[in-house]
Order: C-alpha cells, then sequence, then structure tokens
C-alpha cells in the first residue's frame, strides 16, 4: 500500500507536467526568415526585430533568421507565396513584373536625402492599395523597408573621368539605376549581390553599383580601382514582407508585438548605417588606395535630364498598361521630395 501511494502521486505529477509541457509547446510560435549573404548593415533592422519579438513575447514568438539557407534571393517572393517560410527580404529590381507597383521607388535621380525619408516614402507607397494588392498575388504583406542610401559605382580598370567615358562598360544595375547606367552607353547587367564579386573579378563585368555597405560586404571594394563620390543615380527597394496567412494567424498580443517592433527596428538600422557603415567607408577607400570621382555640376544636370525625365514616363506608360495607377503613384513619390 505504501509503494502504491508513493507511485501514484508522481504518475500525476508526471502527466501534470507533459500536459504543461505540451501546452507550453503549442503557444509558442517560431517563424522562419529568409535572408542572404551575411549579417550586415542591410539585416540589421530584421536583426533587432527578431530582439524585439522575443523579448516583448517573452520568449513565446521568435524570428528564426537564415542566410541563403532557405531559398536564393531572387526566390524570396515565391517562398512568401506558398509558405515555406513566414518571413523574407527581396529587391524589386530582381524580379519587376513580380511586384511592378513598388518600382516606382526605384525611378532613378528621385532626389531622395536620407535614410529617414527613404522610410516614409516606402512606407507611404507600401499602404498604397494598389500596392496591398499588388503583393496580395503573392500572398505577401509589406511590413518594413530596407532604406538604402544613393548608391554610387566602383569599378576596374579606367576610371570614368566624364559621363561619355561610361559607354560600353558593363555595368552591374538593376532597376532605375540600369536605366541610368544605360542612358549614358553602359550596359546594364543584372545579377544577384552574392554572385558580383566573383563576376568582377572574371572580367564579366567592369563595374558594380552598389550602397557602401554592399562594396564592403560583398567585396567589391577589395578589387575595385575607382568609385564615383556624387553620381547618385538612385537606389533599390528591397521590403521585408510577410506571409498573410501566418500574419493573420497570429494570436492579437503577437501581432501587435511584431507589427509595433518594426519602429524600434528601422530606427536601429538608421542608427547603424550612419554611425558604423557610413564612418567606415572613407576609411575604407583609403586602405585600398581607391580613386575617388566626381563629377561637374553640369554634367550631373545633363544626366539628370538626359535620364529621369524619360524614365518616369516610360515606366508611367508601361504601368499604366498594366492596370496600376500609375500616374498617382508617381505623384505621391513626388508629393513627398
Amino acid at each position: 500500500m505504501k509503494q502504491h501511494k508513493l507511485v501514484k502521486p508522481l504518475l500525476v505529477g508526471s502527466v501534470l507536467f507533459s500536459f504543461v509541457a505540451a501546452e507550453s509547446a503549442i503557444a509558442a510560435t517560431e517563424w522562419n526568415v529568409s535572408l542572404w549573404g551575411k549579417r550586415r548593415a542591410f539585416t540589421e533592422h530584421v536583426e533587432k526585430l527578431a530582439e524585439v519579438v522575443e523579448q516583448k513575447s517573452n520568449g513565446e514568438f521568435k524570428l528564426s533568421i537564415s542566410y541563403g539557407g532557405l531559398s536564393k534571393n531572387k526566390e524570396n517572393l515565391d517562398g512568401i507565396s506558398f509558405g515555406a517560410f513566414e518571413m523574407a527580404q527581396f529587391c524589386a529590381g530582381y524580379h519587376r513584373d513580380k511586384n511592378p507597383s513598388i518600382t516606382v521607388l526605384e525611378l532613378p535621380f528621385l532626389g531622395v536625402q536620407s535614410l529617414e525619408q527613404e522610410i516614409a516614402l516606402s512606407q507611404s507607397i507600401y499602404q498604397h492599395p494598389a500596392v496591398v494588392k499588388d503583393l496580395a498575388r503573392w500572398n505577401a504583406t509589406l511590413l518594413m523597408p530596407s532604406p538604402l542610401p544613393q548608391y554610387n559605382i566602383a569599378g576596374v580598370g579606367d576610371a570614368p573621368k566624364s559621363m561619355a567615358d561610361f559607354e560600353g562598360i558593363r555595368v552591374r544595375a538593376t532597376g532605375g539605376i540600369g536605366e541610368a547606367m544605360s542612358a549614358v552607353g553602359a550596359v546594364p547587367t543584372s545579377m544577384s549581390a552574392t554572385e558580383v564579386r566573383q563576376s568582377l573579378d572574371a572580367g564579366v563585368i567592369g563595374a558594380v553599383a552598389f550602397a557602401p555597405h554592399a562594396h564592403m560586404a560583398f567585396g567589391t571594394v577589395e578589387t575595385a580601382k575607382w568609385w564615383t563620390t556624387n553620381l547618385n543615380p538612385g537606389t533599390v527597394n528591397c521590403p521585408v514582407v510577410v506571409n498573410t496567412d501566418a500574419l493573420n494567424e497570429l494570436s492579437d498580443a503577437n501581432r501587435k508585438i511584431l507589427l509595433d517592433a518594426v519602429a524600434p527596428a528601422l530606427q536601429h538600422y538608421v542608427d547603424y548605417y550612419n554611425d558604423k557603415t557610413m564612418s567606415a567607408w572613407g576609411p575604407k577607400l583609403d586602405e585600398k588606395g581607391i580613386e575617388r570621382i566626381s563629377f561637374s555640376d553640369a554634367e550631373l544636370a545633363q544626366f539628370r535630364e538626359t535620364v529621369a525625365g524619360p524614365a518616369k514616363q516610360a515606366w508611367i506608360e508601361d504601368m499604366t498598361a498594366k492596370g496600376l495607377p500609375a500616374q498617382e503613384l508617381v505623384s505621391l513619390v513626388e508629393s513627398q521630395l
């Protein structure tokens, strides 16, 4: 009898423990996040988002970040569409036909002056009904931008001293930046960031349009001989999206935690980019002996006149034909510049 009395409480305790553990496992939520490359300024807001979400949820909601282990970067939107993972980052220029509405943010020479302005501009476009509908085709909800400064070009071979010197140079450039390069006779080439260093080293391309962090992260600064300081042809738009079904299935508490975490994540990104990336860029150019190329105001004005107006008009015509309110989206952008 004594043995029986001892075993029974142990059995009951074991059952209760198993029940509590199972309930906790069910309550915990873990999302897979598909990025690429390695942790860098470009991904700091996602890293911060994961930190805040886990902290605010007391560990009940976690973002598991993968750098290339879940999908190729050009296939992240596809992965989101069928729920291969719950969150991902991609760049509009990687597949313009899949996300035509947000390519308005990649038009050349928009004149964005800061990361903060890029954030505000992107978020206003992301909330437009036509953009929401566009991304809904991929079961995607736009969560936050990845604000980038104006791109400039690093290359090998003879440094271009004038716009005419870009003639024939194969430049890795996507979106509106590619259009800008084409307008001065360069040959824009689209490839993922992870392919760029090898292509530059092998002579497949002669120059690369990147923001400073990417020139450092993907190694082009190790090979480049020159850098344009003030061409500023535009930037790319690389949003972070979530699978809409997964977002809707979150508990109200976790959904609020996720959405509330966006603002501090973006602020961390801006601080990190301004304080760490840009402060390291100048010394890196000096260390590598990279020549700085600056163009005259007259040349830049001519470049903008040649590129910006025609590119905008062509975009409006193309997107209107696709059924988008193109002029309305362009006007929304211009109203905030």
